[in-house]
């Protein structure tokens, strides 16, 4: 009885343990259950064509153009000629996301025309205040004078949040420049963008899109200014004025070396300078995850590029993706069919009402993404096609007319800026 007893405790406890155990594991597995995947909303903005309003990937593959590139895990990217503004292929380009910094190319198509870059200004304290946690800095000082200039490659180099409050009180504060940047988006149909704060800096309700921060890149490149500044690759900065031996500041000021923290651009130890690179805007930001747009020139093709948030932090992974996509758009050549195009600037447009997002497209092109349609369907299918191509390539026309990019960056005269230039984790508000 006593051995049946106690063999009968060991049996409860060894039980009891199990049972411990399984729900410790049971638990910790619950804790630790991944978060969906996010998705992309079923029906996105018509602007640019109907196709880039369809969730997936969107290209005309055809006899001569070559596949995609099969490893491409962000969540948005788009692919379009600088000059034509044909989009030549994208995949959920009106996705509403973070943008991280890749924002302040909305930032310096707003500001920058405002402001002479020889202009001198006087950092007081107020101009450096309500800069998120963590954001990243050029190094600005209060009570030192900075050019214009200075202040605009320490956006581009370094993302710097503190140039961009500095520019920002100079043109009447943040809370201004926040309603000059959404009234510029609106300009530029950039409709999948709501501006909050003017340097990207992750805030609950702003949001862009690959396809807005493509506008954003080809307004930009329209500045001469804004083409010297993206494609930047090293500068010196102006730090604090010498002392001598009593301490007594000298007027001898000291600089120090900022170099772009666009890869592309500047290269890296796992990663090259992207042959024909000229800028233009990274971002990399705990909501947003890495964000780049990029312009590059070959061969007399100048083509645009954005990626957004790839799947996973391999380090320099959206400039990977990025070039890739470049590679396979200078491949894909001027003989593919475009799924899109980049819209020009409402005050381009010729003088009449413009239309709504909604009510943009075409008959045709409405069709084209139409999923209840039956009966005749190979017939009315090309129709529609040949319909769709026609309409593009009139609207590419246009906008081609009236958005024309300087020599330079097509490549026809001098690098962008006038000059030859050689060249881990996430950082909240770069």
């Amino acid at each position: 009885m006593t051995t049946t007893a106690a063999a009968r405790r060991r049996a409860l406890a060894v039980s009891m343990t199990a049972a411990l155990l399984g729900g410790t594991v049971l638990a910790g597995t619950a804790t630790a259950a991944p978060k969906p995947t996010p998705r992309p909303p079923a029906q996105m903005s018509g602007v640019g064509g109907d196709r880039l309003a369809t969730a997936g990937t969107q290209v005309n593959a055809a006899a001569g153009v070559p596949a995609l590139p099969p490893r491409i895990t962000s969540r948005s990217w788009i692919v379009a000629d600088a000059e034509t503004g044909a989009v030549l292929a994208a995949h959920d380009a009106h996705w509403k996301l973070p943008p991280a910094s890749t924002l302040k190319m909305l930032f310096a198509d707003t500001v920058l025309p405002k402001f002479p870059k020889t202009t001198v200004h006087k950092v007081a304290h107020s101009d450096l205040e309500g800069m998120g946690e963590g954001s990243s800095l050029v190094g600005i000082e209060e009570n030192l004078t900075y050019t214009v200039k200075d202040l605009w490659l320490g956006v581009f180099l370094r993302s710097g949040n503190d140039a961009v409050h500095v520019l920002s009180a100079m043109n009447g504060g943040v809370a201004a420049t926040v309603t000059q940047m959404n009234a510029e988006a609106h300009e530029l149909q950039a409709n999948d963008t709501h501006v909050v704060t003017p340097d990207g800096y992750d805030e609950p309700g702003q949001v862009s899109s690959a396809y807005d921060l493509t506008l954003f890149a080809r307004q930009g490149l329209q500045n001469a200014d804004f083409r010297e500044y993206c494609s930047t690759a090293t500068a010196q900065f102006p730090g604090e004025y010498k002392k001598d031996k009593s301490g007594k500041a000298t007027k001898t000021r000291e600089t120090f070396a900022i170099q772009n923290t666009n890869r592309l651009l500047s290269g890296d130890y796992d990663i090259s300078r992207y042959s024909g690179i000229a800028g233009v805007k990274n971002g990399d930001t705990t909501n947003a995850g890495a964000t780049f747009t990029g312009v590059a020139q070959r061969g007399g093709r100048t083509l645009l590029v954005t990626v957004m948030n790839p799947s996973h932090d391999a380090h320099n992974l959206v400039y990977r993706e990025a070039a890739s996509l470049l590679d396979w758009g200078f491949k894909a050549g001027p003989s593919i069919q475009p799924v899109g195009t980049l819209v020009p600037p409402l005050s381009k447009l010729p003088h009449t009402a413009p239309p709504s997002p909604a009510t943009s497209a075409s008959p045709a092109l409405r069709a084209a993404t139409s999923t209840g349609s039956s009966g005749g369907g190979l017939w009315t299918a090309a129709g529609i096609a040949v319909g769709t191509a026609a309409l593009l390539a009139v609207l590419i026309m246009v906008v081609r007319r009236r958005r024309p990019l300087p020599a330079e960056v097509r490549g026809a005269g001098a690098p962008i800026g006038g000059r030859r230039r050689r060249g881990g984790r996430r950082r909240r508000g770069r």
